[in-house]
């Protein structure tokens, strides 16, 4: 075949398009309807392209059914076993995963209504907001989109209200909210729910689910370490009850802080609970950790929990801790409900 004819400038044309070096420039023999494969040397390999593909003049479109989401919210995949399930049929299972037991994270709504006896929780300090000491920047814009999402003010609700008839002072932070993260107004609320059990003769119940210090406020979110510390020391001086759950993921400077300070310190299963993150401290130490390290397993077992309890059984532990508290006889000037 002659390289004048236009089918082998058509394959040159296409070779080199494709980025392929032609060093020998040797064809077999096409005719009219031979355009389907040629042989060419690049660096004295032989390679075998196929030049001539015919390619698709058409694409497939998808039936208005295949194009139909999933509503969000609908349904929900376990990040521990992948089980997918309703949304609905986990809330019913107090959102415990079926197949393997994770719990998933609640609102503090969420966690209230589990736990404290209906109609008897009263908010306090719901008024306060956190502002923008540091002019950091998209700060108020994030707390504004919170806000908005979660319908809270801050990620901590306080307030007073009875478990099984005892009076308590309850405070559950909520990690959809700057995931938890304690500022100025979060350590405000809790240390001022722990005084308001020390003047009341009330014990404290709080609820942790934080990822530590928020660092949109730096130090002075730190400081929120040293009084929410100092609070509960007023507490305990009184010889009040503080107990603390811990709650998947209690980490950072909360970790550090308030919620390692109950007189009493319970957890969920599985809970991430720590201070720094697994590979920074395996980077620092340089040895590897074991792999249930900084979970409530790890922790109870080396003597930093008092108990792990199923979602199922904490309202109940927290029924019998009050009640042991009290002496079997209420607390302070109020009775158990004889009903409960």
């Amino acid at each position: 075949m002659l390289l004048g004819h236009p089918v082998c400038y058509d394959v040159f044309r296409q070779a080199e398009h494709r980025g392929i070096r032609l060093h020998d420039k040797r064809f077999c023999t096409a005719g009219a309807g031979g355009r389907e494969k040629f042989q060419v040397q690049m660096r004295g390999v032989t390679v075998l392209k196929d030049l001539f593909r015919k390619q698709k003049k058409y694409a497939t479109i998808p039936s208005e059914q295949a194009k139909r989401e999933i509503p969000e919210g609908i349904v929900l995949k376990c990040p521990r076993c992948g089980n997918i399930g309703f949304a609905k049929e986990l809330e019913k299972n107090l959102k415990v995963c079926k197949n393997c037991g994770y719990h998933f994270t609640l609102s503090a709504p969420e966690r209230i209504r589990l736990t404290v006896d209906e109609g008897n929780f009263f908010e306090f300090d719901s008024d306060l907001i956190s502002e923008d000491p540091l002019s950091f920047p998209h700060y108020k814009e994030k707390l504004e989109a919170d806000r908005k999402k979660t319908e809270q003010n801050e990620a901590v609700v306080t307030g007073e209200g009875t478990i099984g008839g005892f009076p308590v002072i309850v405070g559950v932070m909520d990690s959809r909210f700057r995931m938890g993260s304690m500022g100025s107004v979060v350590g405000e609320k809790i240390a001022r729910a722990a005084d308001r059990a020390a003047v009341k003769g009330y014990p404290f119940v709080l609820f942790s689910a934080s990822g530590g210090a928020r660092m949109q406020e730096g130090v002075l979110s730190l400081m929120q370490m040293a009084k929410t510390s100092a609070a509960l020391e007023r507490l305990h001086e009184k010889r009040l009850l503080f107990v603390s759950v811990l709650t998947d993921p209690t980490t950072g400077g909360v970790s550090a802080s308030f919620s390692s300070l109950g007189d009493i310190n319970i957890a969920e299963p599985g809970a991430l609970i720590g201070f720094a993150g697994r590979r920074v401290i395996e980077q620092t130490v340089r040895q590897e950790l074991p792999e249930d390290f900084q979970t409530a397993e790890f922790l109870l077992k080396h003597g930093q929990l008092d108990q792990v309890v199923h979602r199922r059984n904490m309202r109940e532990t927290l029924i019998r801790i009050l009640d042991f508290h009290s002496g079997g006889d209420g607390y302070g000037d109020h009775q158990r409900n004889p009903s409960l």
